[in-house]
């Protein structure tokens, strides 16, 4: 069975930065033709990208003017509940091979997410996710994983995310994002933190840092996740549903833009909508391949 595959680099409109993303288009449910769990694990494998999307239109829709789909993110090793910059992908990638341009809803572990074209932010598609608030942490139970991350960085405040499982570490304001950008974590050691009885298990770090006085960026941070098999995701979607309210609060702002700046970096342009628990996250997308998969049913 032939399945049209696409790469697509995401929260940029340059090829070849942003967050790269698999996205494999499939059959409609109800169609006989079928892929199984082991075989999106492996091919996820294949694409050996932070992750791979497979996306298939709802019974009774199709790719070229349907609303409703199925979504499931995976990266080379397990499957993941939100995958920003992937949903970011999908949407680009139904819309330049479709020319679906309209409003998609995509039915994922994470409930409903929907996107459509951003009303602000030209160009950009608007991704409506869940808001993953975090509450703050002593830095004592998480020492050394610290230092295998920042080294010696200071810190100023240690937030953690429940429902993510994602530790958002801010760094004092005087640190620079050069210093942000130089910073060069131990992957074996933070797979080596022992969290064998923890209550409070972290499968990502977030280090974040305010944008400078004159930036365009209000915070700017790297994400860290080798626990899922991804050392540094360069641009990351879910991770912004986790700083996205803690930065508001702390800058009494509910639209900001922010920069993760990996060594691709990507710009994330973020609305809180806190009576809904909701935040609008908004990027530019491009695709850089397109090709056919061959999968032996």
């Amino acid at each position: 069975m032939a399945l049209p595959l696409l790469q697509v680099d995401a929260f940029t409109d340059v090829p070849f930065t942003g967050n790269p993303a698999a996205v494999c288009l499939l059959p409609p449910s109800g169609n006989n033709l079928q892929i199984d769990d082991t075989t999106m694990q492996k091919i996820a494998s294949e694409m050996n990208l932070s992750e791979t999307a497979f996306v298939q239109p709802a019974e009774g829709q199709a790719f070229e003017n349907g609303e409703h789909f199925h979504l499931r993110w995976f990266t080379p090793t397990v499957e993941v509940p939100l995958c920003g910059h992937a949903t970011l992908a999908t949407a680009a990638a139904i819309r330049h091979r479709y020319q679906n341009m309209g409003t998609l809803r995509f039915q994922t572990l994470s409930g409903e997410l929907v996107t459509k074209t951003d009303p602000v932010v030209d160009s950009a598609i608007a991704m409506d996710f869940p808001l993953n608030p975090s509450e703050p942490r002593d830095i004592s139970d998480v020492r050394s994983l610290l230092d295998a991350v920042i080294g010696g960085l200071p810190v100023l405040a240690l937030e953690y995310s429940a429902s993510t499982k994602k530790l958002l570490v801010r760094l004092d304001d005087f640190v620079t994002m050069a210093q942000l950008q130089a910073i060069q974590p131990s992957f074996a050691q933070m797979l080596a933190f022992d969290q064998s009885n923890s209550l409070k298990p972290v499968k990502g770090v977030i280090v974040c840092l305010k944008g400078a006085e004159g930036s365009p960026y209000d915070f700017v941070s790297r994400y860290f996740a080798p626990w899922v098999g991804i050392d540094e995701d360069p641009v990351t979607g879910s991770a912004h549903t986790v700083s996205a309210p803690y930065w508001s609060k702390q800058l009494d702002k509910t639209v900001m833009t922010a920069r993760q700046c990996s060594p691709r970096g990507g710009d994330v342009f973020i609305q809180l909508q806190h009576e809904t628990s909701r935040v609008l996250l908004s990027g530019k997308a491009v695709v850089v391949v397109e090709g056919q998969l061959f999968v032996k049913l």
